[in-house]
């Protein structure tokens, strides 16, 4: 078995007759044994460099040899099985409820939220109306944040685990299985929901259980190393606790801190979300060629300002803007797009790293300094509009330090209002991007710095800024035998798919 690299151009599908052309001199065997060499394309990227092409790798092999096909485990009947609770139905959460399928356990699934298509009606009414349901927006509900923020499947790391097994879990719920190839696959804000309803219909098929609506209240370990998890009046009883509430739970911190069970301070980033064009965008990573056939473009960048990293994050193409508050009197903005990233917008959050020493009027608050920094940023960003509006500035006045005379359009429902976001913005964040983005435009993306781009705030809820300390070998509590923080709200992931990697380390460690 070889792998080969093949090329086409964008608008043009790529044939058996091309690959197996290629295959034949790979694996120098006469050209009448073309047709039957055996093929997978592994991985397909667009290099925009010169000729905008697609490029394939591909496994190729010779008549008598067999390509390895991904076999996912089969699920277990676990009607009686022993409970595992899982506090969150996120990623992490859903993809260890999985695992425990395949091992034998039952999963018992809490989620604060509503179910995925419930939770729609109060999204709806915090874009239109500014009301805040504190357990069912876009941070909380069936399916977590990343369900509603153009369910990006971009990590291709295989430190955490096999990616194959998340990625196929998804296929075989409903995503398109070009995900399997795609360098930067995503599956759409529209589309995700219904796969996150088909995985949650096969875990109570197979007899796992959901509870919406179940905010958890307490965790109490008892004498005889089982765990209470209390919901209100309701207690849900097991003797492991996989602890998936994602990275906007400050009420689970909240209660580890009370129980003095341990907490850590964690670095995250914070900044705003810039809005361009997406036609602009278009034109400036396909260098002037791009057709409408061609993917809607995106990007990325990270670089260093005064010794902290100031990169892209969530970047989504074709896309609009959404209020991701879950309290009422904050404000922070994300982004989503569908399935066909066909907005006329771009956006994109652009933050600065920040560690627990940047701010040091805030170790008072101990592990939890940056929970509270973070809250404080937001709080004070609605306090300067009154309301959802998104206080806003055009780019390249925001690096001069001056007023806009006016705003653009933006996807942003509820809207923005004129402000001076350089001033409200922490000096640690506005200082670095206003250095940032000049060098953006000048060295990586030409025509990104200009005045057409809109930045709106904040974008502050990029990953936790607490986490969740736990044995590196089992993967439980430092402290707290039995019980297995993951995923994005314990500090260990980033995104969909390290979130789902993790929850099945956690389930196979169980």
């Amino acid at each position: 078995m070889k792998e080969i690299e093949v090329t086409c151009k964008l608008g043009k599908d790529l044939t058996a007759d091309e690959i197996q052309t290629a295959a034949v001199k790979a694996l120098g065997v006469s050209p009448k044994m073309k047709s039957q060499l055996k093929y997978r394309i592994v991985r397909r990227s667009i290099d925009a460099r010169n000729d905008i092409l697609y490029r394939y790798r591909v496994e190729v092999c010779k008549p008598d040899e067999t390509l390895a096909e991904y076999v996912l485990e089969d699920y277990q009947d676990v009607s009686s099985a022993e409970p595992v609770i899982i506090i969150g139905a996120g990623p992490a959460g859903m993809f260890a409820a999985l695992k425990l399928l395949m091992r034998g356990f039952k999963p018992v699934i809490l989620e604060r939220g509503k179910d995925v298509h419930a939770r729609k009606f109060d999204m709806a009414k915090l874009s239109t109306e500014g009301v805040v349901n504190p357990d069912s927006n876009f941070c909380f509900g069936e399916g977590g944040a990343g369900t509603f923020s153009d369910g990006k499947l971009y990590t291709r790391s295989s430190k955490r685990g096999d990616i194959r097994e998340v990625l196929h879990q998804l296929v075989r719920f409903g995503a398109d299985p070009s995900i399997l190839i795609d360098a930067h696959p995503h599956i759409g804000s529209d589309k995700l929901p219904i796969v996150v309803e088909n995985i949650r219909k096969c875990i109570i098929e197979h007899g796992g259980e959901y509870h919406f609506d179940s905010r958890v209240t307490d965790i109490v370990k008892r004498g005889d190393g089982q765990f209470d998890v209390e919901v209100g009046t309701s207690v849900y009883t097991s003797r492991k606790v996989i602890l998936a509430t994602g990275h906007s739970a400050r009420d689970i911190y909240e209660m580890f801190d009370r129980k003095g069970w341990e907490l850590q301070a964690k670095g995250f980033a914070l900044g705003v979300r810039v809005e361009h064009p997406q036609s602009l965008i278009n034109k400036i990573q396909y260098h002037g060629k791009y057709q409408p056939y061609m993917p809607t473009a995106e990007y990325s960048f990270v670089t260093q300002v005064l010794d902290r990293g100031v990169f892209s994050f969530c970047m989504c193409p074709g896309g609009v803007l959404v209020p991701a508050a879950t309290a009422s009197g904050e404000l922070v903005l994300n982004g989503m797009s569908n399935s066909q990233r066909n907005s006329k917008w771009a956006n994109s959050g652009v933050v600065v790293q920040i560690e627990p020493e940047d701010f040091p009027e805030y170790s008072q608050f101990g592990a939890l300094a940056l929970l509270k920094f973070q809250q404080d940023i937001e709080k004070k960003m609605f306090e300067y509009t009154g309301s959802l509006k998104a206080p806003a500035q055009r780019m390249m006045d925001f690096c001069r330090r001056v007023p806009s005379a006016n705003l653009p359009k933006t996807s942003y429902h509820p809207g923005a209002e004129n402000a001076p976001l350089h001033e409200l913005l922490p000096e640690h964040v506005s200082l670095r991007l206003k250095y940032a983005f000049p060098e953006i435009g000048n060295k990586k993306m030409h025509g990104y710095y200009t005045n057409e781009a809109l930045l709106l705030g904040v974008e502050s809820r990029t990953s936790s800024p607490v986490r969740i300390p736990r044995d590196p070998e089992t993967l439980e509590h430092v402290q707290v035998a039995g019980l297995y923080p993951c995923g994005e709200g314990a500090g260990y992931a980033g995104g969909i798919v390290s979130s789902a990697l993790d929850g099945i380390n956690c389930a196979a460690k169980i």
